[in-house]
C-alpha cells in the first residue's frame, strides 16, 4: 500500500503551469485563502492545491480512490452527475477527461456538524470553477430530489461517500437508477459482517464523530440494493479498508 501510494504521488504531481482562466498566481492563492473549510484537494495551477480535508488533506488518497473508481480516460459525448459534489474534485476530473455534460450537486447537510461553516454554501465549487474556467453546472438539492424533470438523464452516475448519510438508502437509489442511462459508481463505508446475508447496521448518533450517518450496510446489502433498484451487473471491491466501491450496469 505505501509502495502504491508513493507511485500515486509521483504520477500525480500537481501542474505547475497556469490553469485554464490564466488568473495569475497570487490571485489564486488570495481566492482559495477566501474558503474557510475545503473538502477536496483541487490542483489549481502554479503547484497551487486547495486544502483539503478529505483523508486528513491526504491527496495521494484522494487520488488513489479516482485511479481505482477506473473511470474511462475519454469520457468524450458522456453525460455525468456527480452527487454529494462537496467542491467538485469529480465533477472537474470528468469534465477534463472529456464529459460532454457534467452536474454537480449538494445540499450542504454534511455541514451541520461544522456549523460555523453552513453560510459559505457552494462558494469553493465557484472560486475552483471561475480559476479552472469550467462549464461544471452545479445544483444545490438533495438526492431524493433527483428526477428525469428535475435534472435530466446522465450515462453515468457518481455517488460517492453519500449513501450512508441518507435515512433511505434504497429511495436514494432509485432516485439515483432513475436519472441514469448506463452506469453508477457508489463508493462507501462498510461493515465486514454478514457475508452473503444482506445486512446494514443503524447507527443510534454518530459514526466516528459524525452525527450525519444513518445507515452503514455490508457489502452483500449494497450490491443487493443497487441490483433491486434495476443495475442488472454489479461488481464492487474494496479500495481502502472500511471503504467499498460498488458499480452496477443498466445493460
Amino acid at each position: 500500500m505505501v509502495k502504491f501510494l508513493k507511485r500515486i504521488k509521483r504520477k500525480h504531481a500537481p501542474s505547475l503551469g497556469p490553469p485554464k482562466s490564466g488568473m495569475d498566481k497570487e490571485t489564486i492563492m488570495k481566492k482559495v485563502a477566501e474558503i474557510p473549510f475545503w473538502w477536496h484537494n483541487i490542483e489549481l495551477g502554479y503547484g497551487i492545491v486547495t486544502p483539503g480535508h478529505y483523508c486528513n488533506g491526504r491527496f495521494d488518497i484522494l487520488q488513489l480512490l479516482l485511479e481505482k473508481l477506473d473511470l474511462s480516460k475519454d469520457l468524450s459525448g458522456k453525460s455525468v452527475i456527480d452527487i454529494g459534489a462537496w467542491d467538485g474534485f469529480f465533477s472537474f476530473e470528468a469534465e477534463k477527461r472529456g464529459a460532454s455534460r457534467v452536474l454537480a450537486i449538494d445540499n450542504f447537510y454534511r455541514m451541520e456538524k461544522e456549523g460555523k461553516f453552513l453560510d459559505m454554501g457552494n462558494r469553493g465549487f465557484e472560486i475552483a470553477k471561475e480559476i479552472l474556467a469550467s462549464k461544471v453546472e452545479y445544483k444545490i438539492m438533495d438526492v431524493l430530489d433527483l428526477t428525469p424533470e428535475t435534472v435530466g438523464m446522465f450515462d453515468i452516475t457518481l455517488c460517492l461517500g453519500v449513501i450512508y448519510h441518507v435515512k433511505n438508502p434504497i429511495l436514494a437509489l432509485e432516485k439515483v437508477a432513475s436519472i441514469t442511462n448506463e452506469m453508477v459508481i457508489i463508493e462507501s463505508c462498510f461493515i465486514n459482517k454478514g457475508g452473503n446475508i444482506p445486512l446494514a447496521q443503524f447507527i443510534k448518533t454518530e459514526f466516528q464523530g459524525d452525527p450525519t450517518v444513518w445507515w452503514i450496510p455490508n457489502r452483500a446489502c449494497l450490491e443487493a440494493m443497487v441490483r433491486r433498484v434495476g443495475f442488472q451487473k454489479v461488481q464492487s471491491a474494496e479500495w481502502k479498508k472500511g471503504r467499498i466501491i460498488v458499480k452496477g450496469h443498466k445493460v
